[in-house]
């Protein structure tokens, strides 16, 4: 067997069931999505081994993207945690083979409570699809694994189908980068969704020298503020930046400590604005390959300074 021409079997293999997939939606698929946008409570996914595993996953996408959601276990479900779907949920249903014991000893019970049930299934005429309200077919013709046995093909139509559910459903509610950083405080991602105000430093922090400071007083400011650069100030105003390479290159020329912050300034420096995102802040960075970067408001009145590693969460103290 050749090891890498059977993974690319698997591979494309797959890739093809979910051209069918997208091929095959219907007005089913709207139906689905009208009901999903209607729902004042939750979407519960449910499902049992690897499609339970799946339904966990898109029960996050569609959290982390606006639409309330969690993963209930059908024997949990059929042991007291009932208790947990309220009558202005919905739930999604997930069985390849549509005939999953657990699943159909619980859904007739949540049908019983007003609640809509969307099947996802490969089996148009199965239980679990008479049952449901809408009926999403996956379109798989057989698994990706050597003895067609595995879960494979259908687990990943399954994870596919859920993808789309939560992009339209983002689509329809408006729902932009701004809520989305809402939902993901922490880490990188949602430090660089924040905004530059959230991660500037203010007030004291701000290291800052007037035009006329000798060149040793600046030396001592950008040290002390431990920023790798200094903002020259005038009035409150933005006139210039010097940083570690500004230094650096003085010197090569020869300067000596009396000269002043104006004569080795960088003049008209770049800047960013407050309400921006810090995503904004780090492309302006990136383009000029530089690592810190004035915040200002009207007329270049300083607001705050923000520097590379405050976005990256590995703020230097």
């Amino acid at each position: 067997m050749d090891i890498v021409d059977e993974a690319r079997r698997v591979i494309l293999q797959e890739a093809e069931a979910l051209k069918k997939l997208a091929q095959g939606l219907d007005d089913s698929f709207v139906k689905a999505v009208d009901i999903l946008l209607k729902t004042k409570g939750r979407v519960v996914l449910t499902g049992v081994g690897k499609s339970g595993l799946i339904c966990k996953k898109i029960a996050a996408t569609l959290a982390s993207t606006g639409t309330p959601a969690f993963f209930l276990h059908p024997a949990d479900a059929a042991h007291g945690d009932l208790g947990m779907v309220r009558g202005d949920d919905t739930v999604i249903a997930v069985s390849n083979s549509g005939e999953t014991a657990e699943l159909l000893n619980v859904v007739p019970i949540i049908k019983s409570f007003g609640i809509p049930v969307i099947a996802v299934t490969n089996n148009p005429n199965s239980s679990l699809a008479k049952l449901a309200d809408v009926t999403l077919l996956l379109h798989v013709e057989k698994e990706a694994c050597p003895l067609g046995l595995a879960p494979t093909t259908s687990t990943t139509a399954t994870l596919a189908l859920g993808d789309a559910i939560a992009a339209v459903l983002m689509k329809l509610k408006g729902f932009t980068s701004q809520d989305f950083a809402k939902f993901h405080p922490g880490g990188k991602l949602g430090i660089r969704l924040s905004r530059v105000k959230d991660l500037m430093r203010t007030g004291d922090e701000i290291p800052a020298v007037s035009p006329d400071t000798a060149l040793k007083d600046v030396i001592y400011e950008i040290s002390s503020k431990k920023l790798g650069a200094t903002l020259v100030l005038d009035g409150g105003k933005l006139v210039g930046i010097i940083t570690d390479g500004d230094l650096r290159r003085a010197f090569e020329r020869g300067v000596d400590f009396s000269t002043r912050a104006e004569e080795i300034m960088t003049k008209n420096p770049k800047t960013v604005e407050e309400d921006v995102f810090a995503e904004k802040a780090i492309e302006i960075m990136e383009r000029y390959k530089i690592t810190v970067l004035p915040v200002v408001g009207r007329d270049r009145e300083v607001r705050g300074i923000i520097h590379l590693h405050d976005i990256l969460g590995r703020r230097i103290v």
